[in-house]
């Protein structure tokens, strides 16, 4: 919970809030393994918040399965206030998820949440705890996003959910961010929303971060955007490559789309990407398939197969080629972790 001092200095350019309101309350249920960095990035907002406007707007309350402490990713070890609990109908709970989150999402976990949800509780998620989410059922028929090194296996095991690839998301009771520094940008949303952009503005100032995303920013560029500006006709090839995973598309049609013959197009590769067309497709399938292998159940045939090889012989060779294991035994070390 926070604790404000009244002995503590005004800071810089603070900002008189109304008295009167009660606090809003934020619940972090903090996953086994939660990711740090997205958890400080969601918090620390809501802290600024109140020492910038002089009371305490909001306050929030640290949960977990086990009720006493939480397991970071990074290995350090988080005091909780208690265990799960019945929220209030106008708390807002964010599910801050990390590594191995589909092991994270317990029974109890997903129990307590379909409970929330029913109640009419506001329910986010932060990087992978929208996995769990969509695991409860939550964001079935909702648009929402996760942290991109996840979208694949996501978007496989959560057909019903529409996936957007931005910085965060939200859609009506929902809220996602993708990881990292995207809570700052969500939670700033929030702020702005419950009392003015004025002092959302002032929160990002304290936290050095100078452009607020919106929820139309993407993630991270990808490699037909980057290569846009340099050459349009590469960035086209480059998106025709990752929009035909399942079903690649031959270079010499790949340079004919784009108007280039293919020794052009092989320049072109290998002086914007050091390598040739054949073999940057082949790590973009194999990329994808590494995705899937270790965030779905899916078979080792099935994925050969939607990242476009024709059999589970030569889907193995060439991951073992690039990964330096075979498929089969990088499931079961991932298991094994």
């Amino acid at each position: 919970m926070p604790d404000l001092d009244p002995a503590t200095p005004p800071v810089p350019g603070q900002i008189t809030a109304p008295s009167g309101a009660q606090a809003l309350r934020y619940v972090f249920l903090l996953l086994d393994r939660f990711t740090m960095v997205s958890f400080a990035a969601a918090i620390e907002p809501l802290r600024l918040a109140n020492r910038l406007a002089g009371r305490e707007l909001y306050q929030w309350r640290l949960i977990g399965e086990q009720g006493e402490t939480a397991l970071c990713s990074n290995g350090a070890r988080i005091l909780l206030d208690g265990p799960l609990f019945e929220t209030r109908r106008d708390d807002t709970v964010l599910v801050c998820g990390g590594l191995d989150v589909a092991r994270a999402a317990t029974r109890p976990v997903l129990a307590w949440l379909r409970r929330e949800a029913r109640r009419g509780t506001r329910i986010g998620a932060l990087c992978t705890g929208a996995w769990v989410l969509a695991e409860a059922g939550l964001l079935d028929g909702r648009r929402a996003t996760i942290h991109w090194e996840n979208q694949d296996g996501f978007a496989e095991k959560f057909p019903d959910v529409t996936l957007i690839r931005t910085v965060f998301v939200e859609d009506g009771s929902r809220l996602t961010a993708a990881g990292g520094t995207a809570a700052i940008d969500l939670m700033l949303r929030q702020i702005a929303r419950d009392h003015g952009a004025e002092l959302a503005g002032r929160v990002a100032d304290q936290m050095i971060h100078t452009a607020i995303r919106s929820e139309e920013d993407q993630q991270r560029l990808s490699s037909p955007t980057r290569m846009g500006a340099r050459h349009p006709r590469l960035a086209q090839v480059l998106a025709r490559m990752e929009a035909n995973i399942e079903e690649p598309v031959s270079p010499a049609r790949l340079a004919a789309e784009a108007g280039l013959s293919p020794r052009q197009l092989e320049r072109l590769f290998a002086r914007y990407l050091g390598r040739s067309p054949k073999r940057y497709y082949m790590e973009l399938r194999l990329e994808r398939a590494r995705h899937l292998l270790l965030q779905t159940g899916m078979s080792v045939m099935e994925i050969g197969l939607a990242c476009g090889f024709a059999s589970t012989a030569h889907f193995s060779k060439c991951y073992r080629a690039t990964y330096g294991c075979t498929p089969y035994r990088e499931r079961g070390a991932a298991g094994a972790g």
